[in-house]
């Protein structure tokens, strides 16, 4: 089930973009924006919730950077935001702004939160030689 809602965002979250890259959002989704700082909670919103159903869908599934693991739901959630951030480039009808990327980060930061909140925090891993 959680597959089935992850891969279902996936797919209204490229419904989206393309809106976004083709000038064609509907008028109900342009309303959602249409308040200060609206792009910035929706890329908030959205990539806090990408990362967190891709955390889900990929339980356990780590990769280790700079020694540190790091959920894959989250890195593929990083990378996936900086790629469209950048594709913007390529867009007339697009800006790319740093500060839509930093939004997104931050959406992604706070999705690993969300475990904590829940009371349901990983324990810390133990860091050196404990005896």
């Amino acid at each position: 089930m959680k597959k089935f809602f992850t891969i279902g965002f996936v797919v209204f979250l490229g419904l989206i973009i393309y809106w976004a890259n083709t000038a064609s959002m509907p008028a109900l989704v342009k309303q959602i924006y249409r308040f200060p700082f609206g792009d910035k909670l929706g890329h908030f919103t959205l990539y806090a919730t990408l990362a967190y159903l891709l955390s889900l869908a990929m339980p356990f599934k780590k990769v280790t950077i700079f020694g540190k693991p790091i959920a894959l739901g989250v890195l593929l959630a990083l990378g996936f935001a900086t790629l469209e951030e950048f594709s913007q480039f390529f867009f007339p009808s697009r800006t790319p702004d740093l500060f839509d990327l930093a939004s997104g980060y931050l959406g992604i930061f706070a999705s690993t939160l969300i475990p904590c909140i829940r009371n349901a925090c990983p324990p810390p891993s133990d860091i050196g030689d404990q005896t």
